[in-house]
């Protein structure tokens, strides 16, 4: 996948990731964005280094799919516990 390819499948990560886990978050939707493209490029890099399971080549796969969006709920839970909820 190239990395246009990424950037929409953290994109759509992270708002899978936003719905699992509704609430106000410090950075809002562009943190939350952020967080999710982040945690697609984490969780394919896990997948790959830990898992001994290789990044697919099309966009359409499951486990790409899972280790995206785990890893964006991982850096969300992440980045709630160390800024906390500033916007109330």
């Amino acid at each position: 996948m190239g990395v246009i390819a990424w950037l929409v499948l953290g994109l759509l990560a992270g708002a899978i990731a936003k719905a699992i886990l509704p609430g106000r978050d410090p950075g809002g939707c562009i943190g939350t964005t952020v967080i999710g493209i982040a945690g697609a490029f984490l969780g394919g890099w896990l997948s790959s280094t830990f898992l001994d399971r290789p990044v697919r080549q099309e966009f359409f796969d499951a486990a790409t799919w899972g280790s995206a969006v785990v890893g964006a709920l991982v850096l969300l839970i992440g980045y709630r516990l160390l800024f906390g909820n500033s916007r109330d």
